[in-house]
């Protein structure tokens, strides 16, 4: 299995690019989804969180406010990197979760859209790992008009991840979203023509295919042996 890690920064449009990956047939792992179960009431996760933060961040009806937690943690590193440890194991094992489901249905390609991918180390375990990049007026400009929020706060929020250019100079391919959709359209076909390419060695041992081929090989290996031991006897 070829596992593909896509990452930006919050309105670099990262989100968009795994849509269009997922309309051209490719399978989505959405660790931004996995977050989010893994923070349902009476969750691990949500009761980890709950007893850190309070019960100030819940709703009437139990569920996590993710927006007021959200500016919290914003405005506070110590209390982010707290939600990031408290939150990291249930959503690594969701994250294996989605990803043994989709090997044993048999895809050789997937795409793990991942926020946080180089800052939970989990780049070493993609290939190719894609980028998605916009410069800072554009990325804060976005911000503001997507989430109707002040320049200062979407600053915080910006400030608050790994910085796109860092990003950008970690990765295998970069994107430019700064374009129309049209542009990113084009970008992506690009892409996928590296994304689809025929299956490494390695890579196709990992898949299913490659899994229950190379079973098959040590049966047939075993059953050979067998007989040429017979014939000998």
């Amino acid at each position: 299995m070829r596992i593909v890690g896509l990452t930006g920064g919050i309105a670099s449009g990262k989100s968009t690019v795994s849509k269009l990956f997922k309309a051209q047939g490719i399978p989505i792992v959405d660790a931004d989804i996995v977050a989010r179960d893994a923070l349902k009431k009476g969750t691990g996760g949500w009761k980890k969180v709950v007893d850190a933060f309070g019960d100030g961040i819940l709703q009437p009806d139990g569920e996590v406010d993710r927006p007021n937690l959200g500016r919290i943690v914003f405005s506070n590193p110590d209390k982010r990197q707290l939600l990031n440890r408290l939150l990291a194991p249930y959503i690594s094992s969701g994250i294996f979760q989605e990803i043994l489901k989709l090997w044993l249905k048999g895809h050789k390609v997937i795409v793990l859209d991942v926020p946080l991918l180089f800052e939970a180390k989990m780049d070493k375990w993609t290939n190719p790992v894609i980028v998605v990049w916009v410069d800072r007026e554009t990325q804060l400009n976005r911000l503001v008009s997507r989430d109707r929020i002040t320049e200062e706060e979407a600053n915080n929020k910006i400030d608050a991840q790994m910085p796109l250019d860092s990003k950008k100079d970690k990765a295998d391919i970069v994107i430019d979203n700064t374009g129309s959709l049209d542009d990113l359209n084009e970008h992506l076909q690009n892409v996928l023509r590296v994304v689809n390419r025929p299956l490494t060695w390695s890579e196709f041992v990992l898949s299913r295919q490659g899994a229950f081929s190379a079973f098959a090989f040590v049966v047939v290996g075993v059953f050979v042996a067998k007989n040429i031991f017979k014939c000998r006897l």
